[in-house]
């Protein structure tokens, strides 16, 4: 049998969190050994449904599962918790001396110690098994690559999607690169090369503008002799470290022109990188805007305290707005009926567990947001009546990460004033329809959704809803970046206060 190892480490750290990532939310998401991590793959659009996928028609294959491990973005890894890992990963290694080596990694994980902890993995893996065991990986699309990261490497590719909807093909394409390697085929070599700059993921959507052309010419390049792989990479500003930004990474049959070929690409995204800068409207000029581009149901989404970004469901000035319209008479908020406007959503373990206390039905006096400070805006005082509550678990039906299991903690929907809002005990990702209908929310029903969210959202909601709108409002993953502390991230300043 060949034994292949598989591990994941999938984590994109936001310097500007409040809070850091630990064990707890490891624990919420991913952290599975063996037949247990490969069973919750089993079947979803994911990089390990993808190994399910494919060792299923590999009868000469033994797959070792080693330590699965993801969190949705937020503050870094706590640093013994990545050592932990990654002494599972390296004891596994020795136990099981693989054949062939898959990582599944991000590309933006940070820890409290650590700048470019996957990295420090790779070295360590290949270390672990020497250079005769092939080792290939596959990258989210916001990675910041370190130059460095394809020595280790046979292979590397990243999703060439965003919305991130291909992590299963991704991931397949990574394992058929080991798959030639073990074949005898030869290693071939790989170039790193950054663009020295950050650019915005506000503009980043691949289906349309700048990313859109800049795939096709990463396509392009894959057809010409000798060029296995051509990686565009957006980088996540919101990591700031020193190799935070975007780059392109390239595998060929030699080096010359695997460097060639990311310099080419390279330079090609900087000539194009006005085009990633967002101009986003104010919240109040967002939601008019909206309302006014379709009658039937729409969004609003808060891209700076998206959790998807590392944001915490925390910040209020989405809800402020909001509520303030509902009261303005006459207004086109004030008109609708109740429960035609839902907000998505505070976490909140504290509230969650005093409205699921009182029970439906029971009328709080509650704050809303600003719970870990008010640096991003004040809590905002509401009066709210329990509608209902959820264990908060569900399964995402949208296209990205189909039929993964999402563990929000306990959760209540509130009324405030005619506005639903979710609540929930911890942050997670709002992007699929099963949230809402975990919470008894219909978007079909509604004239307005106020949703802490971004580019991810649209993957499974732009078919049920008729407009979309991004809005400017503070938080840890603003637009605006003069508006946050940069200290490292190349070309982006401290702002002057």
């Amino acid at each position: 049998m060949t034994r292949i190892a598989v591990a994941r480490l999938w984590f994109e750290g936001n310097a500007f969190s409040p809070t850091l990532t630990g064990e707890a939310e490891f624990a919420r998401r991913e952290w599975r050994v063996g037949e247990a991590a490969l069973a919750a793959g089993r079947g979803t659009a994911t990089e390990l449904g993808a190994v399910v996928d494919v060792a299923a028609s590999r009868p000469g294959w033994s797959v070792q599962a080693l330590r699965c491990a993801s969190a949705d973005p937020g503050g870094p890894i706590e640093e013994a918790v990545f050592g932990r890992w990654l002494d599972e990963v390296l004891a596994g290694l020795r136990r099981v001396a693989p054949d062939g080596v898959y990582l599944s990694l991000h590309g933006a994980a940070i820890t409290t110690a650590r700048d470019t902890p996957e990295l420090d993995a790779l070295r360590a893996v290949r270390a672990a098994v020497g250079d005769a065991v092939p080792v290939v990986a596959s990258f989210d699309l916001h990675g910041n690559l370190d130059p460095g990261i394809a020595a280790p490497l046979d292979f590397g590719t990243v999703y060439r999607t965003y919305p991130h909807v291909d992590m299963h093909e991704t991931a397949t394409r990574a394992l058929a690169a080991l798959e030639r390697r073990l074949g005898g085929a030869p290693r071939g070599a790989g170039a790193v090369v950054p663009l020295g700059r950050v650019l915005p993921s506000f503009n980043m959507r691949t289906e349309a503008g700048p990313m859109h052309a800049l795939e096709a010419l990463a396509r392009a390049a894959e057809r010409e002799p000798g060029v296995h792989d051509v990686s565009l990479f957006g980088g996540f500003p919101y990591a700031d470290t020193a190799v935070t930004g975007a780059s392109v990474m390239a595998w060929a049959d030699d080096g010359a022109t695997a460097s060639r070929v990311a310099h080419r690409l390279a330079d090609a995204m900087v000539a194009r990188a006005a085009e990633f800068e967002p101009r986003l409207l104010s919240a109040r000029e967002g939601i008019l805007h909206a309302l006014a581009a379709a009658a039937g149901p729409v969004a609003v989404t808060d891209p700076a305290d998206n959790p998807l970004s590392g944001g915490g469901a925390d910040t209020p000035a989405l809800f402020e707005t909001v509520l303030a319209m509902r009261r303005e008479a006459g207004g086109p908020l004030a008109v609708l009926p109740a429960g035609r406007i839902a907000f998505a959503y505070f976490a909140d373990a504290g509230l969650v567990a005093r409205a699921r206390a009182a029970g439906p039905g029971a009328m709080l006096e509650a704050t809303l947001g600003a719970r870990h400070g008010a640096a991003f805006g004040a809590s905002v005082p509401v009066h709210a009546r329990v509608v209902r509550a959820t264990e908060g678990r569900f399964a995402n039906t949208g296209p990205m990460e189909r039929g993964s299991v999402v563990d929000v903690g306990p959760s209540v929907v509130l009324d405030v004033e005619g506005i639903l809002v979710v609540v929930t005990s911890a942050v997670g990702a709002a992007n699929d329809p099963g949230f809402l209908a975990l919470h008894g929310i219909d978007p079909a029903g509604l004239r307005l959704l106020a949703v802490k969210a971004k580019n991810h959202f649209r993957a499974a909601f732009a078919p049920l809803l008729g407009a979309i709108v991004d809005v400017d409002c503070p938080g840890p993953a603003a637009a605006d970046l003069s508006t946050l502390p940069f200290r490292r991230a190349p070309g982006v300043g401290r702002p002057a206060r």
